[in-house]
């Protein structure tokens, strides 16, 4: 038997941080990991939610997460499908570190590295950040991808940020 024969789906892991500061932030964030899983986006794991203080300072606290996911997206239609969640949520463009009711961030996926103006894997930032390494050692405490350090490791040197563990769960 010949041609018969599909090659089964390849999975990819990579992790995705989550944030909100304007309207219901526990809801916006839940509605963003229901709105995933309806795009065929499976979300394995995912952190405590966390309440940081704004930067810039004008602007209400943040609610942040990060969940791995697996998905047979490739890193654009990936990035696409998050933009469309952001948009059916409700964000629309504003200036830079401005509030908004969600920020979906591709921070890793799989062990590649992107340079293109359209994404950048792994997140530029991500390294420094301190609302995003607190989280992410939560559900990866080995080495991360690409970077080849622990998130705590990274801790050490990451730009201070006032910010605790909330009650609200990613998933009621």
């Amino acid at each position: 038997m010949t041609g018969g024969a599909q090659q089964p789906t390849r999975l990819h892991r990579a992790y995705l941080g989550l944030g909100s500061n304007l309207g219901d932030r526990a809801a916006n964030l839940r509605a963003a990991v229901q709105l995933l899983e309806e795009r065929g986006v499976r979300v394995v794991e995912a952190s405590s939610v966390w309440e940081t203080h704004p930067v810039p300072a004008d602007q209400p606290p943040y609610l942040n997460a990060v969940v791995a996911i697996e998905s047979s997206l490739e890193p654009l239609a990936l990035l696409a499908a998050l933009k469309g969640i952001e948009h059916d949520l409700g964000r629309r463009p504003t200036r830079r570190w401005g509030p908004r009711i969600i920020d979906l961030d591709i921070l890793f996926y799989d062990g590649l590295s992107v340079d293109t103006p359209e994404l950048v894997i792994p997140h530029p930032e991500a390294s420094d950040r301190r609302f995003v390494l607190v989280p992410l050692s939560e559900i990866c405490p080995g080495p991360l991808p690409v970077l080849g350090r622990t998130a705590a490791e990274l801790l050490v040197t990451a730009t201070p940020l006032e910010m605790h563990r909330t009650e609200f769960r990613l998933r009621p």
